[in-house]
């Protein structure tokens, strides 16, 4: 079976929904908002990982810390984890919590646990708090928490632990779990950031996943031999980017240490956040080739500067869109700096606040359909409803996500990101785009990166890295650009903006500082 999107339906299917469109602009929705039709291979993802350890099994698939796994290797030691899985009644469609620090047993148990039929749900050992871990065993119904010696978790009451690294110390060999699953069963559950202060947990499917990993331009032409950095926090989805990413095109993965420079500079491919990489120096990473940044808006100084040195990507979406659904290869000659069109089987639709297409060139808040679109919210009837709907334009009962961002098409069928709507403040009664004052910013000479906060009804406060910044050229800047109430009171000038687990710019530590309640670096 290939898992395809679906566009044989004509726009006279959509009806009065593009109604308020001119007939040209009728044809460019069309046009600009679907990506290409590409065939996915419809196995689990495992299935590809061990098709290379039969094919290839002395060729290295994982690397951390000077330990190496070969395919074959990683192949037997998760098909024995997944064996005790089974054996403790893991089932297909279930969870496992994986609740590790990152090393080679992480690998052997993403593995292990797809093998056994079930989905991963990946919580970093070395932060995850107990009343958070709590929450996600309670929400995804997992009974079984993957640990591992060197990072002790404890394990609540009711539950069964299980340490990696002792069954991979057992040389019993097991045989290959053969457990009948489709594309549409769960990879993985991520929990993403809650609004009333605990988690979602978003189901996404070896479907939703494959769509990405295995079309160009999302799978960054990773071969094997292609070393890819895993640079990433298990816990964010663009983890799984690397992970499975490497895996299933047999490439090795190479696990950095606490020296993160270090594993970029030994890697082909990386994948990370732009607060990430504004921390790496080119000169250092001399075999890098394919890099790929999403999670947070790109600073266009960064993106010229690596995009000299290899082939560099922006991306853009939302966990519940499957780590990214659009994608733009970027080159310091163009114009502007997108984030791209819609990635293979996907659509993505400008919408207004009823719901209706905005036309071609009009601000609108963007709707991701087509194969991205991930299995929605465990056990939260009220956010799904709120966040997911049935897509008018594609039909067939397939859904859209409301990701929240703001956008326009280029003349050229490109989005230009524009903010977010929970990025949009109010300040004396006007509306401003917190992005757009970051992005001036961010265009001064030494500045690698911003961000800005309303501190309260009347104020904007800044911050610039690093503190060579000049404030006073910084505020001058932003005056000069965009309206008066718009410029920041002050603008703070640190060495490093601080930086959340998951590698995104920490503005909740920023907010401390500009009220005096925190340091400044």
């Amino acid at each position: 079976m290939v898992y395809v999107v679906d566009t044989a339906e004509s726009l006279s299917a959509a009806g009065p929904d593009l109604a308020g469109l001119s007939p040209a602009d009728r044809q460019l929705f069309r046009r600009f908002g679907w990506g290409p039709e590409r065939a996915v291979p419809p196995d689990p993802l495992h299935l590809l990982i061990e098709r290379h350890a039969a094919i290839a099994p002395s060729a290295i698939a994982v690397e951390h810390g000077g330990r190496r796994l070969t395919y074959g290797e990683l192949d037997w030691h998760a098909d024995r984890l997944a064996t005790r899985l089974i054996e403790h009644g893991v089932r297909a469609g279930d969870h496992v919590a994986l609740v590790v620090r990152r090393g080679v047993p992480m690998v052997v148990g993403i593995l292990a646990i797809l093998k056994a039929g079930a989905a991963y749900v990946p919580q970093d050992a070395r932060i995850t708090r107990p009343a958070i871990l709590r929450h996600v065993l309670a929400t995804t119904r997992a009974e079984i928490v993957l640990t591992q010696s060197d990072a002790p978790v404890t394990v609540p009451a009711g539950h069964t632990g299980i340490d990696i690294d002792s069954v991979m110390a057992e040389r019993t060999d097991a045989a290959k779990p053969r457990v009948e699953i489709t594309p549409d069963h769960a990879c993985y559950v991520l929990f993403t950031s809650g609004t009333t202060g605990s988690p979602n947990g978003v189901v996404v499917t070896h479907a939703n996943v494959a769509n990405l990993l295995l079309t160009e331009p999302g799978d960054l032409g990773i071969r094997r031999g292609t070393v890819v950095g895993q640079i990433l926090n298990i816990a964010f989805d663009m983890a799984a980017w690397e992970i499975l990413g490497c895996l299933t095109h047999g490439g090795t993965l190479l696990i950095r240490d606490g020296d993160i420079e270090a594993a970029a500079g030994r890697a082909d491919v990386l994948i990370a956040t732009p607060t990430i990489l504004s921390s790496l120096d080119p000169a250092k990473c001399t075999r890098l080739r394919t890099v790929a940044v999403a999670g947070e808006p790109c600073p266009r100084s960064l993106a010229d500067r690596w995009a000299r040195i290899g082939t560099f990507y922006n991306g853009c979406g939302p966990t519940e869109v499957t780590i990214v659904n659009t994608m733009r290869r970027h080159h310091p000659a163009a114009p502007l700096l997108t984030i791209g069109s819609p990635t293979p089987n996907n659509t993505v639709y400008l919408l207004d606040e009823h719901r209706a297409p905005c036309p071609i060139g009009d601000v609108g808040e963007m709707w991701a359909g087509g194969n991205c679109v991930t299995a929605g919210y465990l056990a939260n009837p009220e956010l799904n409803a709120e966040r997911y709907a049935p897509d008018p334009f594609l039909g067939g009962g397939r859904m859209m996500f409301r990701t929240r961002d703001l956008a326009r098409w280029t003349p050229d069928g490109q989005l230009e990101h524009l903010g977010r709507t929970d990025d949009q403040v109010k300040i004396r009664g006007f509306r401003i785009e917190l992005d757009s004052v970051s992005a001036v910013l961010e265009s001064l000479p030494g500045c690698t990166r911003a961000a800005t906060l309303k501190l309260d009804d009347t104020t904007l406060v800044a911050f610039v890295q690093p503190a060579t910044v000049d404030p006073v050229a910084a505020i001058r800047a932003v005056a000069d650009a965009l309206p008066y109430y718009c410029t920041p009171a002050v603008v703070h000038r640190l060495a490093a903006l601080p930086v959340t687990s998951r590698g995104k710019i920490d503005k909740a530590s920023l907010l401390r500082i500009a009220r005096g309640e925190g340091a400044v670096a």
